[in-house]
């Protein structure tokens, strides 16, 4: 008799309550989980069956989790009474604008990878970069510079910032965009090259009939030319040759 009276209530299958509710039948198994939705005892078939009060709850929750609601904070809510729902509805609310403040934050640094340059150096450094880009340089020569930037940036930002608004003024100049192109183009020169010490009389010359005045960079730091130059060696011997032989008027090449 109880069986009898018992079947009326519970109509439906788990999977019917789920399509009902426009949820999966692993979110009804999560909601029980979390003491969310009451789970009905199995019938002599061995099967749960569900009433409409388990459906009205179970859209009850959805609704709550699909506004943003926490599952930790649904039965909070179901049980609250109007003003202790409004309260925490607005604490809700308070956390969510926080979280979709940092996603806005994370969307900013994503969109700095994807910028590339500007994500590691400084504006004017990723200027002077765009700049050499758009001369024609090379990306591999570009992500050297990009590496030499880096690593003065981290050992001394200031000097760092003097020089890169040094170099800034210099890449307007014809002269040292020539040269620049040159440099780029003997990466793959082998260092015994005859075009080598040219290129290195050019490159004294520009850097000797530079106004004096008109160059605010300090001089590098020692330690940051030993730095910068173990990194140069390690990708372009002709480069090194270079080096050597315009270190007679202590330049280093564009």
């Amino acid at each position: 008799m109880s069986a009898m009276s018992d079947s009326p209530r519970r109509l439906i299958t788990i999977g019917q309550l789920a399509e009902y509710a426009g949820v999966t039948i692993k979110a009804v198994r999560v909601y029980h989980d979390r003491g969310l939705l009451p789970e009905p005892p199995r019938d002599e078939s061995g099967y749960r069956r569900y009433d409409a009060q388990h459906a009205i709850q179970l859209v009850k929750v959805k609704t709550l989790a699909d506004a943003g609601v926490p599952l930790a904070r649904i039965r909070e809510l179901l049980a609250a009474s109007p003003d202790e729902f409004a309260a925490a509805v607005a604490e809700i609310d308070e956390n969510l604008r926080r979280r979709a403040e940092e996603i806005r934050r994370t969307r900013r640094r994503i969109t700095q990878l994807q910028a590339g340059d500007r994500l590691f150096v400084s504006p004017e450094v990723a200027a002077y970069l765009e700049r050499l880009r758009a001369l024609g340089i090379g990306e591999r020569t570009l992500g050297l510079e990009r590496e030499i930037w880096i690593l003065l940036q981290a050992v001394s930002p200031d000097r760092a910032a003097e020089w890169a608004a040094d170099k800034l003024a210099a890449i307007e100049d014809p002269s040292f965009q020539s040269l620049y192109r040159d440099y780029d183009a003997a990466f793959d020169w082998s260092p015994d090259d005859p075009r080598l010490p040219e290129l290195a009389a050019r490159t004294r010359k520009w850097f000797d009939s530079r106004d004096p005045e008109a160059t605010t960079a300090p001089p590098p730091d020692p330690t940051i030319t030993r730095l910068a130059a173990a990194s140069v060696s390690a990708y372009s011997p002709a480069w090194t040759r270079l080096a050597e032989l315009t270190r007679p008027t202590n330049r280093t090449g564009p």
